[in-house]
């Protein structure tokens, strides 16, 4: 990891630092290396609304025209067929449940049963991987920004 995250508090610093290994696993289709993130990632509290914020941002930056049906699930269709290569377990509904969320669309108490946070985790950083490709900015950059962001929109509230 290149960012040393020091400047964040300790849950903020847990959340970038286990987002950060668990999306450089799936960007080298490592799956023991994914395995072994996976399980502080979901357990880092904030993970789910930081990852969402940086899927967000990754979905605003690749489609500025806006985002329709056809490109979700072609972004569904393409992420679930590179990760299937060498992460079997990826499911194209947890990644659906993901981008919804990421753009406000999702209600995560209104679906039944909701994905477990484990399988939430690993999707996360299989679908920020996926969309990081399409950039030329690394993980770090997004995990700034939204981190700044949460915070400007804590301190309005």
């Amino acid at each position: 990891m290149s960012s040393t995250w020091r400047h964040l508090p300790t849950t903020a610093r847990a959340v970038a630092v286990t987002a950060s290994d668990a999306v450089a696993a799936a960007q080298e289709q490592d799956r023991d290396g994914l395995q072994a993130a996976v399980d502080p990632l979901a357990a880092a509290e904030g993970s789910g609304l930081v990852l969402g914020t940086v899927v967000r941002m990754l979905l605003e930056e690749t489609h500025p025209d806006g985002l329709g049906g056809d490109d979700v699930r072609g972004i569904i269709e393409r992420c679930t067929r590179a990760a299937a290569v060498w992460e079997p377990a990826v499911d194209p509904h947890v990644l659906l449940v993901l981008l919804a969320g990421a753009l406000g669309v999702h209600d995560p108490d209104e679906q039944a049963p909701r994905p477990a946070p484990e399988s939430l985790a690993r999707h996360a950083a299989l679908l920020v991987a996926h969309l990081l490709a399409s950039t030329s900015s690394p993980l770090a950059t997004y995990l700034a920004a939204a981190f700044a962001e949460i915070e400007r929109t804590e301190s309005q509230d």
